[in-house]
């Protein structure tokens, strides 16, 4: 899964690595510890133009009736995403890619909370799948919310030894694929690339990120991970 992870780069600077215009207008800024509904930059194609644009992570189907009073969509599974009713029709035609220096994950049932830190081996920027979707409040004329979801695959090698899911990560020869709106078949797509795969690396860093008031270019600093609590290694040593 995703629910946690950072963008370290403004989107002035994004915009120039994925070949893009701002179109944030200030409403973006570096995040080093991202959760769930915040604001967040996302890559989009329209027409001849690929822009970067500020939406809400948590996606909310255009079909709702109001915002889901329960825990945000933040998360599509890559099985299910072009058949579930939630994101079938973003899957379709609103595809879209999350820019990440890379994303926290945690081990299931790990005492001491200990993140790790999923980034590119050259410290370039991660492209997650993405879905988006524009929801309008009834008889409202103001702008629609726009809303995002990373779409998320089983966790393969080394990443699957902290947790199950991952997000799917794009190399950049696939952009223009899945960013295409015109395309309504991405089956093929929706499995992870095993060259884009040998180029992640991943390691421990602060405890902070549980925090989500801790955001700070530190959060990224690989560290020595937390010793595990001396009753439970005494388990191991038995």
């Amino acid at each position: 899964m995703c629910g946690r992870y950072a963008v370290q780069h403004d989107p002035a600077a994004l915009a120039e690595e994925f070949e893009a215009a701002d179109r944030t207008g200030g409403e973006v800024v570096a995040d080093f510890n991202v959760t769930p509904t915040k604001t967040v930059p996302i890559v989009v194609q329209r027409g001849s133009e690929r822009s970067i644009r500020p939406v809400r992570w948590g996606l909310i189907p255009t079909w709702a009736k109001e915002p889901g009073n329960g825990p945000p969509m933040i998360n599509a599974r890559a099985e299910s995403i072009t058949e579930k009713p939630a994101f079938a029709e973003s899957a379709r035609r609103r595809r879209c890619l999350m820019p990440a220096t890379g994303w926290y994950e945690w081990r299931p049932g790990d005492r001491r909370r200990q993140p790790f830190l999923c980034r590119h081996r050259d410290g370039a920027s991660l492209a997650m799948a993405a879905v988006f979707s524009a929801w309008w409040a009834p008889d409202s004329t103001d702008r629609p919310l726009v809303t995002c979801a990373v779409v998320t695959t089983d966790a393969v090698g080394e990443l699957a030894d902290v947790h199950h899911r991952m997000p799917l990560v794009l190399p950049r020869e696939r952009w223009a694929d899945w960013l295409d709106p015109r395309r309504t078949e991405i089956g093929e797509l929706l499995t992870p690339d095993e060259g884009m795969l040998d180029e992640l690396a991943l390691h421990p860093v602060s405890i902070e990120v549980n925090s989500m008031r801790n955001n700070h270019p530190d959060l990224l600093r690989q560290v020595e991970p937390v010793p595990e609590p001396a009753e439970q290694a005494a388990l191991f040593e038995s």
